[in-house]
């Protein structure tokens, strides 16, 4: 049984910069957070699906940094979620863009040039969806034309085109997922009341289908269900109750997110996503940049240290080239969960807690393993759990993404390299029904 606990006097800890984008990393919590309490603190509610011990250090967090007085001031601790997978199960950019094919709703590109939606788009991406999808119409007959929308599914789906080219070229893998941002891209013409409009449909569809379903999309047979988490939305609450300003950030379109983020109380001014740029009440094809990148320059999204520059700039309130550094220790989410390596940075920038959902990813599950200043906290995703993988991760050889696409040694501040890392926490891959 779960009881309200008193909460304690806060003490004050050092802050000590470690790495991160620029070879900054903060391995202690930030001081100014933490307050003396009033007499009651809020505890999660929900216990199942909690390894270990996670759910009792994550109450310690609340005690120490929770504003549960009321009247009480200072800045709010900020705690950040990811949401695909992290607060739900399954995607929630899938399921948008499997509803927009099934219903017609993207629009052809501006001139017929595939291009115009994504500067990163190959030549032979931009001929096969050219040949699949002939410009003869405002919108695509994706409904109805399976070759169509089987080149768009693929693209999206696979990044490469259904002969099996690469779609997607000359990115930056640690800022920016052309695939996710083409989602985006892909909303050009509409309004963002029509895109949530949308999103809102493949919502109700999504969580009114059974834990399993799949639904058709052109020839194939995708995911067709999705679910809350009931431990990811009551800790959202219990954060927010004990005075935690909290955010989600995702790398689906922004007003996709803002759909789904309403069920879990978190407002459109609590969530980030990927931005278009508009002209004349529509949304284009170009997006919002953060840092040195200009909007319209399409080369930043919230992905990997394009979440972080996100986060300082929209969250934290840095502006400029700044954005793209971690900030000091003191001024920092003192929370973060996420399930992916497209999380890695923001999560390493979390003060005082990391929880990471255990997806198999290899430069995530090194450094949450590894532990190394001991605030990493490992959960088995909480609907259908992975089980055990059974080779370790490969942090010494190829668990890190660089830049360009190869893979290396993931790091630790110092320089030195993470060993391999055994698969430890995870569960039963068996079905939940949340709603």
């Amino acid at each position: 049984m779960n009881l309200k606990r008193r909460c304690t006097a806060a003490a004050a800890v050092l802050a000590v910069a470690g790495a991160g984008l620029l070879g900054v990393q903060a391995t202690a919590e930030a001081t100014q957070h933490a307050r003396p309490k009033a007499d009651k603190c809020p505890t999660p509610t929900v216990s199942a699906g909690w390894y270990g011990k996670n759910k009792a250090r994550i109450q310690r967090m609340v005690d120490q940094y929770g504003r549960c007085g009321e009247g009480r001031g200072g800045a709010k601790p900020v705690a950040i979620f990811d949401w695909d997978n992290t607060v739900i199960k399954n995607d929630i950019g899938d399921a948008t863009i499997f509803w927009l094919l099934r219903n017609g709703k993207i629009r052809t590109p501006e001139r017929g040039d595939w291009h115009t939606t994504s500067r990163y788009l190959s030549d032979t991406a931009a001929k096969a969806l050219t040949k699949a999808c002939p410009a003869t119409r405002t919108t695509l007959p994706t409904h109805r034309d399976t070759a169509c929308a089987d080149e768009i599914l693929s693209v999206y789906s696979e990044g490469t085109t259904t002969s099996g080219k690469a779609a997607f070229a000359g990115f930056d893998h640690r800022r920016m997922e052309p695939q996710y941002a083409w989602l985006a891209q892909l909303t050009r013409g509409w309004s963002t009341r029509q895109v949530k409009q949308f999103a809102a449909a493949a919502r109700k569809e999504n969580l009114a289908a059974p834990v399993g379903a799949e639904q058709q999309v052109g020839s194939h047979r995708v995911t067709g269900w999705v679910r809350y988490y009931d431990q990811q939305r009551d800790l959202i609450r219990t954060l927010k109750k004990a005075g935690f300003a909290v955010h989600v950030v995702s790398a689906s379109p922004e007003p996709v997110a803002e759909v789904w983020g309403r069920a879990v109380g978190v407002d459109a001014r609590h969530t980030l996503g990927i931005r278009n740029v508009t002209a004349h009440g529509k949304l284009t094809a170009h997006l919002k940049g953060c840092g040195t990148v200009r909007d319209g320059d399409d080369s930043m999204i919230t992905y990997i240290d394009g979440k972080r520059c996100w986060i300082n700039k929209e969250i934290l309130g840095v502006r400029g080239a700044a954005a793209e550094k971690v900030q000091p220790a003191a001024k920092r989410q003192v929370f973060a969960a996420g399930d992916s390596d497209t999380d890695v940075s923001f999560l390493r920038d979390a003060t005082a807690l990391r929880l990471v959902l255990n997806r198999n990813k290899n430069e995530l599950m090194c450094r949450a393993y590894e532990n190394g200043d001991g605030r990493w906290l490992v959960n088995p995703m909480f609907i259908e759990p992975k089980g055990r993988k059974a080779d370790p991760y490969p942090c010494a050889s190829t668990g890190y993404t660089e830049r360009d696409g190869g893979q290396g040694p993931v790091r630790r501040g110092d320089g030195s390299v993470i060993p391999d890392q055994r698969d430890t926490v995870y569960g039963t891959p068996t079905a939940s029904s949340g709603s």
